[in-house]
């Protein structure tokens, strides 16, 4: 009687999963960003949220949990009930770089998520306090050795941690860092002078660095890139530097396949449009989605592998 009964349990289940794709979303979405407002990953999900809102003819709530470095939401919606209704934008903060800083995380990056979409990447720019003395990269090592221990940089995510702390031991000179719960107060403490060095993703430095708020002193992609065609690349100072952030979409694990592949598809649709690519350009972002979900899944794998290099080349130890 009891195999009878998990039999049918299982077979309505499977029988339902259609039913349930059909009428999908029937009621709002959230979309879970493990950064504050304001920040570059929190404007790229407004824009997407908007027009997927659109589509599906429903709306799609942007839920900002930041802190811990990502791990809040990322662990939020790791354990949230794998429908569709609870998504996850992140970067490689949380799905990258995570797993070799911390000894202990309580999620798996792979095993605890359903990857759903690659969005784009975002470059990163070193930027400095107006006030500061320098005027390139070059001109800050030499500051920077000439007073070692004196200058401070922000960490709000781990891409700023490990771009800074690779500067730092490649070009060797002595920084310290000062954590952060948001891009957004670091970089008003930089424009403050409360610190002195920041590297900063360009969706949430892009309006300062236009307005020279700050000295933007070169971008971290090892090629020079279109949204600041005059700022030249960290490697031109530092050789073989290159480190760019990833943004991608994901639901917890065993999200049922027909509303993935529906998200998926709405989701691609909406990165086709030029409007929403024009409005992500505008905050320094780059469109780069991936084409299905496989596709998507080997991607992070691989930049599981390609953050704990750069970790390890950083000197970074896990805490």
């Amino acid at each position: 009687m009891k195999l009878i009964c998990l039999m049918l349990i299982a077979i309505f289940a499977v029988a339902s999963a259609p039913a349930a794709a059909q009428s999908y979303p029937s009621r709002p979405v959230s979309l879970v960003v493990p950064f504050a407002a304001g920040s570059g990953t929190d404007a790229v999900a407004r824009v997407v949220a908007k027009k997927l809102g659109e589509r599906f003819n429903q709306t799609v709530i942007v839920d900002n949990k930041p802190g811990a470095s990502a791990q809040i939401a990322t662990n939020f919606v790791a354990n949230a009930k794998p429908d569709g209704y609870t998504l996850l934008m992140t970067t490689n903060t949380g799905h990258s770089a995570n797993p070799s800083l911390f000894k202990q995380l309580s999620y798996d990056p792979v095993k605890g998520f359903t990857p759903i979409t690659l969005v784009g990447e975002l470059p990163f720019a070193v930027v400095v306090n107006n006030k500061l003395p320098v005027k390139n990269m070059k001109e800050f090592v030499d500051y920077a050795k000439a007073n070692p221990g004196r200058l401070t940089y922000g960490t709000p995510n781990s891409t700023s941690l490990v771009a800074s702390e690779t500067i730092k031991r490649l070009a060797g000179i002595d920084l310290l860092g000062v954590p952060y719960k948001s891009s957004p107060q670091a970089m008003t403490d930089l424009i403050g002078g409360q610190i002195d060095f920041y590297v900063v993703d360009l969706g949430s430095g892009m309006a300062m660095i236009k307005a020279n708020k700050v000295k933007t002193l070169a971008i971290t992609t090892k090629a020079p890139s279109n949204l600041l065609p005059d700022v030249p690349p960290v490697a031109q100072t530092i050789t073989g530097f290159d480190l760019t952030s990833w943004n991608g979409i994901f639901g917890p694990a065993n999200v049922p396949k027909p509303i993935v592949d529906q998200l998926n598809t709405e989701i691609l649709a909406v990165l086709a449009d030029k409007e929403v690519q024009e409005q992500l350009l505008q905050q320094g972002f780059q469109v780069g989605p991936s084409a299905s979900t496989k596709e998507f899944a080997n991607y992070v794998e691989h930049q599981l592998v390609h953050w704990r290099t750069l970790i390890k080349q950083a000197g970074i130890q896990p805490e």
